[in-house]
């Protein structure tokens, strides 16, 4: 058989190399979670990694009125690298989960690092205490203001897509504001976290 052109190949593979789309940050290259005896840090660098949650709230709707319901939510605490340790939310009325909240606005949320390439880089299943993962409990609350503004450049600069989202839908900002922190990183059990110790507890590692 003849051998083909080369140069035909090198433009297909170039072609192809291009429509790719660009790597995340957080799954080209591997996560370094903090030690899980700092149980805040670890606490904030999964709601730091995390893009999406999912949040449990109290049911409205027939026939599991008053039971646990719990849906996936974006969710964003600040730009890439810039966590603040708050999940904010973007939100319409029109969704079911939104509704119960609006009977009563507390939940929970959940966050874990299965999301991210870490724990299948590391072979942990996602139900192991290793592949860390969080649950908040608070409530979810509407922003305005500056805050909005902050929830919506830490939102939109993360899940671009939101953007184009139907304006007819009023969606607002919200965010999660947190009462209790409870931590699975390590054997042991869980661990909690009081909310000033979590908002105290440095994204990035000091150096000293």
């Amino acid at each position: 058989m003849s051998a083909l052109p080369r140069a035909p190949y090198v433009l297909l593979l170039g072609l192809l190399w291009a429509s790719l789309p660009p790597a995340s940050p957080r799954s080209s290259c591997r996560l370094r979670i903090p030690p899980h005896d700092q149980v805040a840090r670890v606490a904030r660098f999964v709601a730091h990694q995390c893009d999406w949650a999912s949040m449990a709230t109290i049911s409205t709707h027939k026939p599991v009125v008053g039971q646990p319901f719990s849906n996936a939510f974006s969710v964003s605490d600040g730009p890439e690298g810039s966590g603040t340790g708050v999940p904010y939310m973007y939100l319409t009325r029109m969704e079911i989960s939104v509704q119960d909240l609006e009977v009563n606005p507390q939940a929970s949320l959940s966050m874990s690092l299965a999301q991210t390439d870490y724990c299948r880089q590391q072979g942990f299943d996602p139900q192991s205490p290793l592949c860390a993962h969080i649950i908040l409990s608070g409530s979810v609350l509407q922003v305005n203001g500056t805050e909005a503004d902050f929830a919506k450049k830490s939102l939109f600069s993360r899940h671009p897509e939101m953007i184009d989202w139907p304006s007819d839908h009023n969606w607002f900002f919200c965010k999660f504001n947190i009462t209790q922190v409870w931590v699975l990183d390590y054997f042991g059990g869980v661990k909690t976290v009081t909310p000033e110790e979590y908002f105290q507890a440095s994204l990035h590692r000091k150096h000293h």
